[in-house]
């Protein structure tokens, strides 16, 4: 029988100690169906209901797979909504706090444009937001 403990799986130590501080011991559905399939580097279309565990079980997968050392965006994290962007931008910096200097950053319209590109110039490993602000950013030659 599989197990569905974090532990089981095949994380850093730091992101297994991090889940367990935040209260996460066992995986729910779609996390045990789909982070094995992720952390092997496969790719997963998943579907499941809100708070079903979706947005940790690719965040893990995101981590796990990061390097850090190398200060550049790695991932990008499209939602539909700035709300949403905004939910999944702090759910990532949540799941990877026991990871030193990793830097998410929110691009995302009805907000200023000038701090973005400002934050843009520093460097990001991932990048959440909307579509169109994405694209805005992307026709102004940013990020490269």
């Amino acid at each position: 029988m599989q197990s569905n403990l974090f532990s089981s799986l095949k994380l850093s130590k730091a992101l297994v100690t991090n889940l367990s501080s935040l209260g996460y011991k066992e995986m729910t559905p779609i996390q045990a169906q789909s982070l094995p399939l992720i952390l092997a580097g496969k790719d997963v279309v998943a579907q499941g209901k809100t708070g079903s565990g979706k947005t940790a079980a690719f965040g893990l997968g995101l981590l796990h797979n990061l390097e850090v050392k190398r200060f550049r965006i790695q991932s990008l994290i499209l939602c539909p909504t700035r709300e949403l962007a905004d939910q999944v931008a702090k759910e990532i910096r949540r799941l990877a706090r026991s990871i030193h200097n990793i830097k998410v950053l929110t691009l995302c319209g009805g907000v200023p444009l000038g701090p973005q590109i400002g934050s843009l110039e520093h460097g990001a490993h991932i990048i959440v937001g909307t579509p169109g602000r994405i694209e805005d950013h992307l026709n102004r030659g940013r990020p490269d």
